[in-house]
């Protein structure tokens, strides 16, 4: 048997009045996804734990299969495993976001990815924070664009911090950190802002009419999760397809290999055909693999709802039709398609809700055949609701015919 996961990230959403109420999912002609839950199973999975805040880290741990109440210990610390950085125990790993604030002493949150500041120029920024702020304990790595990473080593774990994609348009006054580490976190980024203020990289931007990186915005923060690899649970052999540090990181501690595609971008400009292609030929050696596309979140985030539909439709033309095509090659199969959360467009960050997810099985009885189209409103309607939301890949892997079975009406 052969297992595909696609995830299509923050694409569920709320109905938007200039789409005479229907979401961007539900707007969007999206053939193969609807071929998903018409001819195999739709329904509801709520991946967000109560009292757990509604982010990627802790809804793809869920999607994964585990309990974010027992595994998650913080954002940082997962993409520190992407980047091949070894955390001890008393060693603390920080989301650095590099941002753009408003001017003067009430400055408001502008953007939280810099206007996507790319690679090369994150890597010239953060040279010079290490040579500026960094010390034996501090030190700054440099990620995927605006998405980078500080290690605190032997740090401080006790301060409340807020993503900044939560704040975008808001005085960063009301959501500075609080708590017992929260002088020294503060200092820091306060320091940035005097180091970034004239960097070369944001002299040249803004001559281009871009936005600087002016100061960084650090959350996230953890030590070291213990997970036990999803590859041992169920004696498989599997890959992550993602962009983000985020993803690959969580894929290192499930035990899954990390797959690099070339021109995977983390926006909406990702190499969607390229994911696909390189799952199905990881296939041939592989029993699963999971493909992350990381850009409706981004559009849900910008408040973009032309790019989000656009988005979800090049999801389902590029990575799901693909999919589709190519992995009937294989003689038994599961293939499933989600949402991890919802990025509302109203809201622009994450929400709780319950999202979309349909499977469809080389099995014909291992489908429920429901004859509807994947959106919210329809997996509302399915009447089927997996909840705690990390029983999911446990049926999708296990048990997924008995599941099916006895759920037909």
């Amino acid at each position: 048997m052969k297992y595909v996961i696609i995830l299509g990230d923050g694409m569920a959403d709320y109905p938007i009045a200039e789409l005479d109420g229907r979401t961007p999912l539900d707007a969007a002609v999206t053939p193969f996804m609807d071929r998903m839950a018409s001819e195999g199973t739709l329904g509801l999975v709520d991946t967000i734990p109560q009292g757990l805040l509604p982010g990627s880290d802790v809804a793809n741990l869920s999607v994964l299969g585990y309990d974010p109440e027992k595994t998650y210990s913080g954002r940082g610390p997962l993409e520190a495993a992407s980047m091949g950085l070894v955390l001890g125990p008393d060693d603390v790993a920080f989301r650095c976001n590099l941002v753009t604030l408003g001017p003067g002493e009430d400055p408001v949150m502008v953007d939280f990815t810099s206007g996507h500041i790319s690679s090369a120029e994150s890597k010239e920024i953060l040279a010079d924070l290490n040579r500026e702020l960094g010390s034996e304990n501090i030190r700054f790595f440099p990620g995927v664009g605006y998405r980078n990473l500080m290690i605190w080593r032997s740090g401080r774990n006790a301060v409340k911090l807020t993503p900044p994609h939560d704040i975008t348009g808001r005085s960063v006054q009301g959501y500075l950190p609080e708590g017992e580490a929260a002088g020294k976190i503060l200092e820091l980024m306060q320091r940035s802002r005097q180091v970034l203020k004239s960097h070369p990289v944001n002299r040249r931007r803004v001559e281009s009419g871009l936005k600087p990186a002016n100061s960084i915005w650090l959350w996230g923060q953890g030590r070291a999760p213990n997970i036990v690899p999803l590859t041992d649970q169920y004696s498989i052999k599997g890959g992550m397809i993602s962009a983000v540090d985020l993803l690959n990181g969580i894929g290192i501690y499930a035990g899954l290999e990390i797959i690099p595609v070339e021109g995977a971008t983390g926006y909406t400009d990702t190499n969607y055909l390229g994911k696909a292609s390189k799952a199905l030929a990881a296939l041939k050696e592989l029993d699963f693999v999971f493909i992350h596309v990381e850009a409706p979140d981004e559009m849900g985030h910008e408040g973009s709802v032309a790019g989000k539909i656009r988005a979800i439709e090049d999801i389902d033309e590029k990575v799901l039709g693909t999919i589709l095509q190519g992995i009937r090659d294989f003689h038994d199969y599961r293939v499933m398609i989600l949402s991890d959360h919802p990025t509302p467009i109203s809201l622009r960050t994450h929400a709780a809700d319950p999202s979309p997810f349909a499977v469809f099985s080389s099995k014909k009885e291992e489908n429920l055949c429901q004859g509807l189209s994947f959106c919210e409103s329809s997996a509302q309607k399915s009447g089927l609701l997996i909840s705690p939301g990390y029983h999911l890949m446990e049926l999708f892997m296990r048990s997924w015919g008995a599941f099916v079975e006895k759920n037909h009406s």
